[in-house]
């Protein structure tokens, strides 16, 4: 399973709302928004990643309340 389905799927199940893509410069940028508890889980489960997945470092930045209200659920942004 690739890192960004594997990152649709447990944010959707933690019933977040937000995206995921790849970056030009081969990261995966996520953008999450949700109950602090869903946010750590998930946090969890990015550092974990996949099966295989090489996870080198999370980076956060935190959304101010109008950007994360403009949110639906969660996509995968980009996907081809």
């Amino acid at each position: 399973m690739g890192f960004r389905w594997f990152v649709q799927r447990e944010a959707g199940e933690l019933g977040l709302r937000g995206w995921v893509r790849n970056t030009e410069d081969g990261e995966v940028e996520v953008v999450a928004s949700g109950s602090e508890a869903d946010l750590a889980e998930l946090r969890a489960s990015l550092r974990q990643g996949p099966r295989g997945a090489r996870v080198d470092r999370l980076i956060e930045h935190y959304l101010e309340d109008r950007e994360a209200e403009e949110l639906s659920s969660f996509r995968i942004d980009g996907a081809w």
